[in-house]
């Protein structure tokens, strides 16, 4: 089969042929459509530091995918040949004391697919039973693959309620802008959502955000104003990692606010505590999807909510054969796109 390939511990991935993977007890083989371009993936191709004390290599990346199942290993009871999947990417142990708890988003051991073993940016690739999510009719390939990020929108965005409250979503990039259509959804009041990208603020407005605001003009205290807020924001979404994000959330939440953090910090991030003490506000990290409850949500409202889905499936604006990833790859670190999507059918 074709392949990204991480061959070693060095910077670039080679498209080549590899092995296709077997099924074992309990394990699920799919044919690979379309794969999502993910933050991990870009530190997975450029070598960074995380990526140098986090990765075995050799390795095939990806863990966002969409795909259709072609065989099944011994010991599958629920999934069928011809199943249009996609595949939760974290892979518990079941016996820890998270697990046997059933909070198995919190498993101490946890495997990720692309990460610890290979992963989805290929025509095949194999995952137990138990990470496989069927999807309903009505899921195109290209929203199928960014299941998994949608999946982190919504377990941030629902890990507070929201109804009538106003929702901050620092950081546009595709995560926050799903957490847009979420928190509507939901039944936020006002959501306002901060960038530098005026493209990615475009695609906010056009999703339905009641406020864009590009934080390299524009203060959030000044959003507030012209939402005729009086008191500040009462959830905080933050998805963007800058160290600046946080502090200027935290000066611009209501007593009592709550935050949920899913960006990851490239940096310190300096903090007011004693604000955060004083205003009692509650900070919340987020990571991953709850296990399975996130995936029944998400695949709920796709099924229910006609415009939300079509507001995810516009955070895609880049689907490229996959065959041109070196080009996908450059889209995405821009910062200025989307969700871009490799299609793997005409490889």
């Amino acid at each position: 089969m074709k392949a990204l390939y991480k061959p070693g511990a060095q910077p670039g991935f080679e498209l080549v042929d590899r092995p296709e993977p077997s099924v074992g007890l309990g394990e699920v083989k799919i044919r690979v459509m379309a794969t999502g371009i993910c933050g991990t993936d870009l530190h997975i191709e450029s070598w960074d530091s995380w990526a140098a004390g986090t990765i075995n290599a050799p390795l095939i990346p990806g863990h966002e995918f969409y795909g259709e199942v072609v065989e099944l290993g011994d010991g599958v009871h629920e999934v069928r040949v011809g199943d249009r999947v996609s595949g939760e990417g974290h892979i518990v142990c079941g016996i820890c004391r998270n697990c046997r708890a059933g909070r198995r988003q919190m498993c101490i051991r946890t495997i990720s697919v692309g990460v610890q073993r290979d992963g989805a940016f290929a025509e095949y690739i194999v995952i137990p039973e138990t990470n496989v999510w069927v999807h309903h009719d009505g899921v195109t390939p290209e929203l199928g693959a960014v299941f998994d990020p949608f999946g982190n929108a919504v377990h941030t965005a629902l890990s507070f309620p929201v109804v009538s409250e106003d929702v901050l979503i620092t950081g546009a990039g595709p995560i926050g802008l799903m957490a847009i259509a979420v928190a509507r959804h939901a039944g936020a009041r006002h959501v306002a959502i901060t960038d530098v990208s005026e493209r990615r603020l475009e695609l906010a407005r056009s999703i339905g955000v009641d406020l864009a605001v590009d934080v390299s003009k524009t203060r959030i205290i000044e959003a507030q104003r012209e939402l005729d807020m009086r008191e500040g924001f009462d959830v905080g979404l933050e998805m963007s990692g800058h160290p600046s994000a946080l502090p200027e959330m935290i000066d611009n939440m209501n007593h009592g606010g709550r935050i949920a953090m899913l960006g990851l910090p490239s940096e310190d991030i300096r903090i007011d505590w004693a604000k955060v003490v004083t205003h009692m506000l509650t900070l919340k990290g987020i990571y991953g999807r709850e296990m399975f409850e996130t995936w029944y949500a998400m695949s709920a409202m796709m099924h229910s909510n006609h415009a939300l889905r079509d507001a995810v499936a516009s955070v895609v604006t880049d689907v490229l054969p996959a065959s041109d990833w070196r080009k996908g790859f450059a889209i995405a670190r821009s910062g200025h796109s989307g969700k871009v999507v490799l299609d793997w059918t005409s490889i």
